[in-house]
């Protein structure tokens, strides 16, 4: 299973309107939702508003559960290795879900929601606090930004996570977007990367083009 951690950076908090939370909040996106390198586009369902979010991805490499959150060490200890994550978001199911106080299973979870970068191993990222994501539509720069602006650390997202579920190897954890998350539609082409030290991360590098879903699904109001 995906566990998607909503540890926003705090520009993207302004720009959704969204109030600075006192702790982390994670939901779960599913594994059919993941889409690999190479595996075709992102699929828009019918009438859906959908929105980007890139991310850095954590790969965990062995079963966490009640991490201390100020054991540092011990967290970057249990990450196997890292990704670039793009969190595809459709907006207006997700706003309407939390105006009637309903859950965002939906609007996180359909299908190719959730394209992946190939692995990238830990010795590529000495620290993961340190690192520049970024993302462009249609070659325009979109999210451009480092995640030392994370609201919360990663030792204290795992810790978060791990008192609530046990985290078990081979899950993946994304760790917030930066500010910039917009909409893409049918024929747009969003590509990514990552940079350490100003150096380009060729594993995390991604391009994925969107098109329209077919099928009998189609987004209408509750």
């Amino acid at each position: 299973m995906a566990k998607q951690e909503l540890n926003q950076h705090s520009d993207h908090i302004k720009e959704l309107n969204n109030q600075r939370p006192k702790q982390p909040f994670f939901f779960l996106k599913p594994t059919s939702s993941i889409l690999l390198p190479g595996d075709g586009p992102v699929l828009r369902p019918k009438g859906v508003n959908m929105h980007f979010e890139i991310e850095l991805g954590l790969v965990m490499g062995k079963t966490v559960r009640n991490l201390d959150p100020d054991d540092t060490q011990g967290a970057l200890d249990a990450i196997d290795s890292y990704l670039l994550a793009i969190d595809m978001t459709a907006r207006n199911v997700q706003d309407e879900a939390k105006r009637k106080g309903l859950p965002w299973s939906i609007a996180k979870g359909f299908d190719t929601f959730l394209p992946i970068s190939n692995s990238i191993p830990k010795s590529r990222i000495a620290d993961p606090h340190n690192v520049e994501i970024w993302l462009s539509v249609n070659g325009q720069v979109k999210q451009q930004d480092s995640t030392e602006l994370m609201l919360f650390r990663i030792p204290r997202q795992l810790s978060d996570i791990s008192r609530v579920m046990t985290l078990e190897k081979g899950d993946l954890v994304l760790t917030g977007t930066p500010k910039g998350v917009g909409p893409v539609t049918t024929g747009d082409v969003m590509t990514a990367g990552m940079r350490v030290d100003g150096k380009d991360v060729e594993e995390a590098n991604m391009k994925v083009e969107v098109e329209d879903r077919g099928g009998a699904y189609e987004f209408a109001e509750t």
